[in-house]
């Protein structure tokens, strides 16, 4: 097997987040469920771009976010996702190759726009999605290089872009190309209502394509259909060979086929939005993994990662994650 010249590939919706605070009674006026992404179309985003307060717009979506935090770790990423050769597709481009991320996949030229995510922070910290796909429904098996899958030494698939069945069929390329170039696969199951959505489908892919699972709490439960978190977990390792498994201020528990490591949060004085907890926790338990550190030391980068991400608006790092990692002693 060849040395691979980027630590992680990630493939996922390209999306532009628009992050404004919100009150309760606004959730509840719009039926909209806290702490979970809905999928919306366009003239729902519309309607609720109108209702929010004054926002932040930044390049976002999950593996984006990923990819930024492994960029800001000091390792070497590159991302696939589509855009739309408009205004918000050259905003997401720019930004994520200025922080050192590779970003090749071809614009579309015809179809919707480039995505959008509407995230409303509630007081509490918590963050309810609401996402118009636009232009990421179109990323396909077509949109996988070869040369960059076998460039890596990870290859990490969003599960937020498991809707549409051709993005289905681009995973699953990815996988057979990372796994016969001797590389790893790792999926992130994004959201409980998505693992419903694609319970099976999830659960194949889990079995025969992935080696490191990312999923919180509500995810995994969702996943093997139970309500009791150690019933999931039990059942995830007969699976994959590695899952990181997130419980918010409870930390995390990484789980092999031989050993359970548990993983205390990283403290933080006030939590301001989770919006990207998830995503950058999984940054830095890559970096970690591909420079051979222990797990518990990748799950310790991890939660660092996370704590930066909460303590603020959006979801890209706001500080060197490197100088943080070097500061606690995980480099």
């Amino acid at each position: 097997m060849t040395s691979a010249s980027i630590d992680v590939v990630g493939i996922g919706n390209a999306i532009v987040d628009v992050i404004a605070n919100a009150e309760d009674s606004l959730l509840a006026r719009e039926s909209l469920v806290k702490g979970t992404m809905t999928l919306i179309d366009a003239p729902r985003a519309e309607a609720l771009y109108q209702m929010m307060g004054p926002a932040i717009e930044a390049s976002g979506g999950s593996a984006g976010n990923t990819m930024a935090g492994l960029a800001s770790l000091g390792g070497k990423g590159a991302y696939v996702g589509k855009v739309r050769d408009d205004f918000l597709g050259l905003v997401y481009r720019h930004d994520i190759t200025a922080i050192g991320v590779r970003f090749d996949t071809q614009v579309a030229t015809t179809g919707p726009g480039t995505a959008r995510c509407l995230i409303l922070v509630t007081p509490d910290g918590q963050r309810t999605m609401n996402t118009y796909l636009g232009a990421c429904v179109d990323l396909g098996p077509a949109d996988i290089d070869p040369e960059i899958i076998v460039a890596a030494q990870i290859t990490y698939l969003e599960g937020y872009l498991f809707d549409p069945p051709q993005a289905q069929e681009a995973f699953r390329k990815a996988a057979a190309i990372a796994h016969a170039a001797g590389r790893k696969v790792a999926l992130s199951l994004s959201d409980p209502f998505c693992v419903g959505r694609h319970r099976a489908a999830f659960r194949d892919l889990v079995d025969r394509e992935v080696d490191i699972l990312f999923a919180n709490e509500a995810e995994i439960c969702s996943l093997y259909e139970t309500a009791d978190f150690a019933a999931a977990a039990a059942a995830v390792r007969r699976h994959v060979a590695i899952a990181a498994l997130t419980r918010s201020a409870a930390g995390s528990v990484i789980l092999t086929p031989g050993a359970e490591h548990l993983i205390a949060a990283a403290p933080v004085a006030r939590v301001v939005d989770t919006t990207g907890a998830g995503d950058l926790y999984a940054s830095g338990f890559l970096y970690g993994l591909t420079r051979a550190l222990p797990l518990p030391t990748c799950g310790e980068i991890g939660s660092l990662c996370a704590a930066e991400i909460i303590c603020h608006f959006g979801a890209r790092p706001e500080v060197q994650l490197s100088r943080l990692v070097a500061e606690a002693g995980r480099a």
